[in-house]
Protein backbone atom coordinates (compact mmCIF):
# COMPACT_ATOMS: atom_id res chain seq x y z
CA UNK A 1 0.00 0.00 0.00
CA UNK A 2 1.60 3.31 -0.75
CA UNK A 3 0.85 6.68 -2.17
CA UNK A 4 2.14 8.11 -5.93
CA UNK A 5 2.27 11.34 -6.81
CA UNK A 6 0.02 10.89 -10.35
CA UNK A 7 -0.23 14.38 -11.15
CA UNK A 8 1.99 17.37 -10.60
CA UNK A 9 1.70 21.07 -11.12
CA UNK A 10 3.69 24.02 -10.49
CA UNK A 11 0.78 25.10 -7.07
CA UNK A 12 -0.02 21.25 -6.33
CA UNK A 13 0.17 17.76 -6.67
CA UNK A 14 -2.39 14.75 -7.03
CA UNK A 15 -1.68 11.64 -4.42
CA UNK A 16 -3.77 8.45 -5.65
CA UNK A 17 -3.89 5.40 -3.26
CA UNK A 18 -2.14 2.56 -4.56
CA UNK A 19 -2.52 -1.03 -3.66
CA UNK A 20 0.29 -2.84 -5.04
CA UNK A 21 0.98 -6.80 -4.16
CA UNK A 22 4.82 -6.49 -5.34
CA UNK A 23 6.66 -9.14 -6.74
CA UNK A 24 8.40 -10.13 -9.53
CA UNK A 25 5.42 -11.42 -11.62
CA UNK A 26 4.35 -9.19 -14.69
CA UNK A 27 2.98 -6.06 -13.87
CA UNK A 28 -1.36 -6.52 -14.42
CA UNK A 29 -2.40 -3.02 -13.65
CA UNK A 30 -6.39 -2.70 -12.10
CA UNK A 31 -8.62 0.47 -13.44
CA UNK A 32 -11.95 0.84 -11.40
CA UNK A 33 -15.37 1.83 -12.45
CA UNK A 34 -17.82 4.51 -11.40
CA UNK A 35 -18.27 5.47 -8.67
CA UNK A 36 -16.57 2.68 -6.75
CA UNK A 37 -12.54 2.80 -5.93
CA UNK A 38 -9.67 -0.19 -6.17
CA UNK A 39 -11.47 -1.81 -3.27
CA UNK A 40 -14.13 -3.48 -6.08
CA UNK A 41 -10.94 -5.54 -7.60
CA UNK A 42 -11.56 -7.78 -4.53
CA UNK A 43 -12.59 -10.81 -6.70
CA UNK A 44 -9.58 -10.92 -9.06
CA UNK A 45 -6.78 -9.72 -6.60
CA UNK A 46 -6.53 -13.07 -5.07
CA UNK A 47 -6.65 -14.94 -8.30
CA UNK A 48 -4.18 -12.67 -10.37
CA UNK A 49 -1.66 -12.94 -7.18
CA UNK A 50 -2.08 -16.51 -6.88
CA UNK A 51 -1.05 -17.03 -10.42
CA UNK A 52 2.53 -15.03 -10.10
CA UNK A 53 1.45 -11.74 -11.33
CA UNK A 54 2.26 -8.58 -10.15
CA UNK A 55 -1.40 -7.03 -8.93
CA UNK A 56 -1.54 -3.16 -8.99
CA UNK A 57 -5.29 -1.27 -7.84
CA UNK A 58 -5.16 1.90 -7.55
CA UNK A 59 -8.31 4.50 -6.64
CA UNK A 60 -9.06 7.29 -9.43
CA UNK A 61 -8.51 10.72 -8.14
CA UNK A 62 -11.99 11.75 -6.16
CA UNK A 63 -12.51 8.52 -4.83
CA UNK A 64 -11.51 5.84 -2.49
CA UNK A 65 -8.59 6.84 -0.64
CA UNK A 66 -7.04 9.34 -3.40
CA UNK A 67 -6.62 12.87 -2.82
CA UNK A 68 -9.64 14.96 -3.78
CA UNK A 69 -8.60 17.82 -6.09
CA UNK A 70 -11.28 20.35 -6.82
CA UNK A 71 -10.63 19.80 -10.78
CA UNK A 72 -8.90 17.13 -12.84
CA UNK A 73 -11.71 14.20 -13.89
CA UNK A 74 -11.47 14.87 -17.72
CA UNK A 75 -9.90 11.38 -19.37
CA UNK A 76 -6.64 13.56 -20.34
CA UNK A 77 -5.56 13.72 -17.17
CA UNK A 78 -7.21 10.62 -15.80
CA UNK A 79 -5.11 9.49 -18.22
CA UNK A 80 -1.50 11.14 -17.61
CA UNK A 81 -2.81 10.17 -13.79
CA UNK A 82 -2.50 6.47 -15.17
CA UNK A 83 1.16 7.26 -16.57
CA UNK A 84 2.10 8.54 -13.46
CA UNK A 85 1.41 5.53 -11.34
CA UNK A 86 3.11 3.82 -14.21
CA UNK A 87 6.09 5.68 -14.19
CA UNK A 88 6.53 6.16 -10.38
CA UNK A 89 6.49 2.16 -10.11
CA UNK A 90 8.37 1.57 -12.95
CA UNK A 91 6.10 -0.51 -14.27
CA UNK A 92 6.97 -2.46 -17.83
CA UNK A 93 5.38 -5.10 -19.70
CA UNK A 94 2.25 -4.17 -17.94
CA UNK A 95 -1.38 -5.25 -18.89
CA UNK A 96 -3.94 -2.91 -18.16
CA UNK A 97 -7.52 -4.08 -17.14
CA UNK A 98 -10.04 -1.13 -17.49
CA UNK A 99 -13.41 -2.04 -16.11
CA UNK A 100 -16.50 0.41 -17.10
CA UNK A 101 -14.85 4.32 -17.45
CA UNK A 102 -11.55 2.68 -16.60
CA UNK A 103 -11.95 1.41 -20.07
CA UNK A 104 -11.62 5.38 -21.11
CA UNK A 105 -8.36 5.47 -19.46
CA UNK A 106 -6.87 2.32 -20.95
CA UNK A 107 -8.18 4.06 -24.75
CA UNK A 108 -6.87 7.53 -23.99
CA UNK A 109 -3.52 6.45 -21.90
CA UNK A 110 -2.47 4.73 -25.14
CA UNK A 111 -3.26 8.03 -27.31
CA UNK A 112 -1.74 10.35 -24.98
CA UNK A 113 1.81 8.26 -24.17
CA UNK A 114 1.57 5.07 -26.40
CA UNK A 115 2.17 1.31 -25.76
CA UNK A 116 5.94 0.93 -24.99
CA UNK A 117 5.03 0.40 -21.47
CA UNK A 118 2.17 -2.25 -22.48
CA UNK A 119 2.03 -6.06 -22.87
CA UNK A 120 -1.53 -6.53 -23.21
CA UNK A 121 -4.95 -4.69 -23.02
CA UNK A 122 -8.47 -5.04 -21.26
CA UNK A 123 -11.69 -3.48 -21.91
CA UNK A 124 -14.23 -5.24 -19.59
CA UNK A 125 -17.49 -3.86 -19.62
CA UNK A 126 -15.96 -0.38 -20.72
CA UNK A 127 -17.46 2.68 -21.56
CA UNK A 128 -15.66 3.10 -25.26
CA UNK A 129 -15.90 3.76 -28.19
CA UNK A 130 -18.51 6.69 -27.06
CA UNK A 131 -21.69 6.71 -25.00
CA UNK A 132 -23.45 9.47 -25.67
CA UNK A 133 -26.41 9.54 -28.37
CA UNK A 134 -25.10 11.96 -31.39
CA UNK A 135 -25.92 12.41 -35.42
CA UNK A 136 -22.53 11.44 -35.53
CA UNK A 137 -22.59 8.27 -33.11
CA UNK A 138 -26.46 6.86 -33.44
CA UNK A 139 -25.88 4.13 -31.87
CA UNK A 140 -24.36 5.11 -28.54
CA UNK A 141 -26.55 3.97 -25.89
CA UNK A 142 -26.85 6.58 -23.72
CA UNK A 143 -29.38 9.56 -24.81
CA UNK A 144 -28.72 13.14 -23.60
CA UNK A 145 -31.93 12.72 -21.63
CA UNK A 146 -30.68 9.52 -19.52
CA UNK A 147 -27.07 11.35 -19.28
CA UNK A 148 -29.26 14.18 -17.53
CA UNK A 149 -31.51 12.03 -15.61
CA UNK A 150 -28.31 10.61 -13.77
CA UNK A 151 -26.71 14.12 -13.12
CA UNK A 152 -29.91 15.39 -11.70
CA UNK A 153 -30.28 11.84 -9.54
CA UNK A 154 -27.19 12.63 -8.45
CA UNK A 155 -26.99 16.33 -7.28
CA UNK A 156 -30.25 15.87 -5.80
CA UNK A 157 -30.03 13.17 -3.09
CA UNK A 158 -26.47 11.09 -3.17
CA UNK A 159 -27.76 7.89 -1.17
CA UNK A 160 -31.21 7.24 -3.10
CA UNK A 161 -29.21 7.82 -6.28
CA UNK A 162 -26.19 5.00 -5.18
CA UNK A 163 -28.94 2.54 -4.06
CA UNK A 164 -30.84 2.54 -7.49
CA UNK A 165 -27.69 2.74 -9.26
CA UNK A 166 -26.21 -0.10 -7.26
CA UNK A 167 -29.10 -2.85 -7.72
CA UNK A 168 -29.01 -1.26 -11.60
CA UNK A 169 -25.03 -2.35 -11.91
CA UNK A 170 -25.32 -5.56 -10.45
CA UNK A 171 -28.93 -6.83 -12.02
CA UNK A 172 -29.27 -8.47 -14.99
CA UNK A 173 -32.95 -9.05 -16.43
CA UNK A 174 -34.48 -7.88 -13.29
CA UNK A 175 -32.54 -9.67 -10.97
CA UNK A 176 -29.89 -9.07 -8.27
CA UNK A 177 -26.82 -11.39 -8.88
CA UNK A 178 -24.78 -10.76 -6.25
CA UNK A 179 -25.52 -10.83 -2.18
CA UNK A 180 -27.30 -7.79 -0.72
CA UNK A 181 -23.79 -7.55 1.49
CA UNK A 182 -21.72 -7.29 -1.67
CA UNK A 183 -24.44 -4.14 -2.89
CA UNK A 184 -23.94 -3.12 0.01
CA UNK A 185 -19.89 -2.84 0.14
CA UNK A 186 -20.22 -1.28 -3.62
CA UNK A 187 -22.34 1.67 -2.15
CA UNK A 188 -19.86 1.85 0.50
CA UNK A 189 -17.40 2.72 -2.14
CA UNK A 190 -19.54 5.05 -3.92
CA UNK A 191 -19.55 6.80 -0.70
CA UNK A 192 -16.32 7.73 -0.76
CA UNK A 193 -16.34 9.72 -3.82
CA UNK A 194 -16.22 13.45 -3.60
CA UNK A 195 -19.46 14.75 -5.33
CA UNK A 196 -17.33 17.28 -7.53
CA UNK A 197 -15.21 13.94 -8.56
CA UNK A 198 -18.52 11.90 -9.28
CA UNK A 199 -20.19 14.26 -11.58
CA UNK A 200 -17.32 15.63 -13.53
CA UNK A 201 -16.54 11.80 -13.97
CA UNK A 202 -19.82 11.04 -14.31
CA UNK A 203 -19.83 13.87 -17.62
CA UNK A 204 -16.49 12.42 -18.71
CA UNK A 205 -17.78 9.07 -19.28
CA UNK A 206 -20.93 9.99 -20.96
CA UNK A 207 -19.87 12.33 -23.02
CA UNK A 208 -16.23 11.57 -24.15
CA UNK A 209 -15.55 10.35 -28.09
CA UNK A 210 -12.82 7.48 -27.63
CA UNK A 211 -13.37 6.31 -31.49
CA UNK A 212 -10.24 7.66 -32.54
CA UNK A 213 -8.30 6.59 -29.50
CA UNK A 214 -9.39 3.23 -30.40
CA UNK A 215 -7.85 3.53 -33.55
CA UNK A 216 -4.00 3.22 -32.09
CA UNK A 217 -4.66 -0.04 -30.00
CA UNK A 218 -2.64 -2.40 -31.67
CA UNK A 219 -1.32 -4.45 -28.52
CA UNK A 220 -3.00 -7.68 -27.74
CA UNK A 221 -6.51 -7.21 -26.56
CA UNK A 222 -9.58 -8.68 -24.64
CA UNK A 223 -12.75 -7.43 -24.57
CA UNK A 224 -14.90 -9.20 -22.47
CA UNK A 225 -18.62 -7.63 -21.68
CA UNK A 226 -21.78 -9.19 -20.11
CA UNK A 227 -24.81 -9.93 -22.29
CA UNK A 228 -27.08 -8.34 -20.07
CA UNK A 229 -25.35 -5.14 -18.73
CA UNK A 230 -27.93 -2.49 -18.55
CA UNK A 231 -25.99 -0.22 -17.54
CA UNK A 232 -23.18 0.33 -20.11
CA UNK A 233 -24.75 -2.44 -22.66
CA UNK A 234 -23.06 -4.51 -24.95
CA UNK A 235 -24.16 -3.79 -28.10
CA UNK A 236 -23.28 0.08 -27.96
CA UNK A 237 -20.16 -0.77 -26.56
CA UNK A 238 -18.11 -3.76 -26.15
CA UNK A 239 -19.77 -5.26 -29.24
CA UNK A 240 -18.34 -2.11 -31.50
CA UNK A 241 -14.86 -2.17 -29.11
CA UNK A 242 -14.25 -5.23 -30.66
CA UNK A 243 -14.95 -4.11 -34.12
CA UNK A 244 -12.80 -1.18 -33.90
CA UNK A 245 -9.62 -3.07 -32.43
CA UNK A 246 -8.60 -5.46 -35.29
CA UNK A 247 -7.50 -8.73 -33.73
CA UNK A 248 -9.04 -8.32 -30.22
CA UNK A 249 -10.20 -10.89 -28.69
CA UNK A 250 -14.07 -10.79 -27.45
CA UNK A 251 -15.77 -13.08 -24.45
CA UNK A 252 -19.16 -12.65 -23.61
CA UNK A 253 -20.45 -13.91 -20.44
CA UNK A 254 -24.00 -15.34 -20.37
CA UNK A 255 -26.49 -13.63 -17.88
CA UNK A 256 -24.07 -11.32 -16.81
CA UNK A 257 -24.42 -7.53 -15.47
CA UNK A 258 -22.48 -4.60 -15.61
CA UNK A 259 -20.88 -5.25 -12.69
CA UNK A 260 -19.89 -9.21 -13.51
CA UNK A 261 -16.35 -9.22 -12.54
CA UNK A 262 -18.28 -9.80 -8.92
CA UNK A 263 -21.84 -11.35 -9.69
CA UNK A 264 -19.59 -13.67 -12.24
CA UNK A 265 -16.04 -13.31 -10.68
CA UNK A 266 -15.22 -17.17 -11.71
CA UNK A 267 -16.41 -16.71 -15.23
CA UNK A 268 -14.58 -13.40 -15.29
CA UNK A 269 -11.48 -14.25 -14.02
CA UNK A 270 -10.85 -17.65 -16.04
CA UNK A 271 -11.45 -15.64 -19.39
CA UNK A 272 -8.79 -12.73 -17.76
CA UNK A 273 -6.01 -15.32 -16.44
CA UNK A 274 -6.68 -17.49 -19.99
CA UNK A 275 -5.86 -14.04 -22.01
CA UNK A 276 -2.85 -12.57 -19.78
CA UNK A 277 -1.39 -16.57 -20.61
CA UNK A 278 -1.03 -15.43 -24.09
Amino acid sequence: MTEVTASSGLLSSTKVHVEDSGGTGRPVVLIHGWPLSGESWSEQVGPLSAAGYRVVAYDRRGFGRSDKPSKGYDYDTLADDLDGVLSELDLTDVTLVGFSMGGGEVARYISRHGQDRLHSVVFAAAVPPYLLTSDDNPDGPLTEDAAQEMTEGLEADRTTFFDGFTKDFFSANGELKVTEEQRQEAIAMAHQSDQTAALGCMEAFGTTDFRDDLTKVTVPTLVIHGDSDATVPFEGSGKRTHEAIAGSELVVVQDAPHGFNVSHADEFNRALLTFLQR
